[in-house]
């Protein structure tokens, strides 16, 4: 099945059967260059990890970190992109259709007599977009109403990227809110989110209980 490893077994076979490695002078030179390989791989890969505990650094020492951080699936290096792009001049962004537009989640709205059509938005900051467009898409592993968002827009025949972009838009609206005030993302105010749960709850709460636990009676 995609997206799921093979069994153990499985693998083993493929290395069984798989041809033989190189030998001789041919054997010699491809663990050369092998080995070269790995060593700059692992530089590199020490190189990243400083850059990672640097970034964080600064971004602890941001007076916004907070905003970003609490936000679902964001971590340190996702908070730190989207602090980045958005900045901390908040006239830059007096509303959130502002934020939204250059962020390229609004889409072009063209209106011709009694026709009404919408367009994808192509004047926009890359950066800003793919920036929020990845958290938007990571978050609905993680919250309820960003999956329910992502869930409603596929069943309306929306594809992926379009669907992210539209649950991106919903996520800016949250994210402006607490980026104007200075205030930490916090799940248990945002009323959506615990409408979403509410309801969850209530409708496993009676399958629940009707459901017999070990040793009671029927």
């Amino acid at each position: 099945m995609r997206g799921r490893p093979a069994p153990v077994s499985v693998l083993c076979a493929r290395l069984r059967a798989a041809p033989g490695g190189a030998t001789g002078q041919d054997g010699a030179a491809q663990a050369a260059i092998t080995a070269a390989l790995t060593a700059t791989v692992t530089m590199l890969a020490a190189q990243v990890k400083i850059l990672e505990t640097g970034i964080g650094i600064q971004l602890a020492a941001h007076p916004d970190a907070h905003i970003f951080t609490s936000l679902p699936r964001a971590g340190t290096l996702r908070a730190a992109r989207l602090l980045a792009e958005i900045g901390d001049c908040r006239s830059r962004f007096p509303d959130p259709q502002a934020l939204a537009a250059l962020a390229g989640v609004a889409p072009v709205t063209r209106q011709s007599g009694t026709h009404l059509s919408h367009a994808f938005r192509r004047a926009v900051s890359r950066q800003l977009r793919d920036a929020v467009c990845d958290f938007a898409n990571d978050s609905r592993h993680d919250s309820a109403w960003a999956a329910s968002i992502y869930d409603a827009a596929r069943a309306r025949g929306k594809d992926h990227p379009h669907a992210v972009r539209i649950l991106a838009r919903a996520w800016i609206y949250v994210i402006w809110r607490c980026w104007q005030a200075g205030t930490a993302y916090d799940p248990a105010k945002h009323n959506a989110l615990q409408a979403i749960l509410a309801a969850r709850d209530q409708a496993s709460g009676p399958a629940a209980a009707a459901t017999p636990t070990p040793g009671q009676d029927r």
